[in-house]
């Protein structure tokens, strides 16, 4: 396992950050492997981010944070993040009744493609525990209806906390999150939607895509915000269709989209590739 740590910074742009920041790592011995920036002129806004190996760094881990804070990040009115490669990020997976993106989730931590921990499937239906039995991952059926949606919803905090997880992937899951859930874990649920984003949000996207006579269906993975598919886009894709397809084939060429979609998203959150701004994100390379 690597030994680096990994910053992501976004700030008003101004001369001298990049050379700022890489002062920092390069005084303190880090030797840098890896760093993407991006300036929106529009925004006059500053993006960044940079991975070092730790081997020879003379700061401590625990305090790189602050010390970064004190000499650079207050100084120029920044926001960041602060990652370590040797800490594996931990999931939980939310599923209700569709199959498809779970076991391709399932499969490629399987493989190893995934460095990370999945700490639990957790769902409102109990039709795909076998997947998580044979998989040897923890299983919580956790009902939801109108009425004990706050209730279920705080438990299922309970249950995350305890089991220390960094973030929540909506692998097909059927439900609308409260305004409380999708704040209290902001920028830390990816869903995928399968349609390719902002065009038919909501239910039945099949549907809508097959009555409207598109040419190309799509997915779109996404951060969940309280306003219902309108979170800040981490990936999309689509496939071309034609008038020769119906409903069912659009589901079927449609399930591999998303698989592949989500795939990308979950790779991109585990490498600390992401960083949203407003309701936008940066990719970084």
């Amino acid at each position: 396992m690597s030994n680096s740590a990994i910053l992501l910074i976004h700030c008003p742009d101004q001369p001298g950050l990049v050379a700022q920041v890489t002062e920092f790592v390069h005084k303190n011995r880090g030797n840098i492997t890896n760093l993407d920036q991006h300036v929106d002129r529009d925004l006059n806004h500053f993006f960044m981010r940079i991975e070092w190996d730790l081997t020879d760094f003379v700061i401590p881990k625990e305090k790189i944070g602050d010390y970064f804070s004190t000499l650079i990040g207050s100084t120029y009115n920044m926001e960041w993040q602060l990652k370590f490669t040797d800490q594996k990020p931990r999931m939980a997976l939310f599923v209700s009744k569709a199959s498809h993106c779970l076991y391709d989730i399932l499969q490629r931590y399987g493989t190893g493609e995934y460095d990370c921990e999945i700490t639990a499937i957790v769902s409102n239906h109990t039709k795909l525990a076998y997947i998580a039995e044979r998989f040897d991952i923890p299983f919580h059926h956790i009902p939801i209806t109108r009425e004990t949606k706050p209730e279920q919803e705080q438990k299922t905090k309970v249950l995350l906390d305890e089991l220390q997880t960094d973030f929540i992937v909506l692998a097909r899951y059927m439900q609308i999150l409260s305004d409380d859930f999708c704040d209290h874990y902001a920028t830390r649920i990816i869903n995928i939607h399968h349609s390719f984003l902002p065009a038919f949000k909501g239910a039945r996207p099949y549907h809508s895509a097959f009555e409207r006579g598109v040419k190309l269906i799509g997915a779109t993975s996404h951060y969940v915000t309280a306003d219902l598919d309108e979170g800040p886009i981490i990936a999309q894709d689509v496939e071309r269709v034609s008038h020769r397809h119906g409903i069912n084939d659009l589901k079927r060429i449609g399930k591999d989209v998303e698989k592949r979609v989500l795939s990308r998203a979950i790779y991109l959150q585990l490498q600390h590739r992401v960083l949203p701004f407003g309701n936008r994100t940066v990719i970084f390379n």
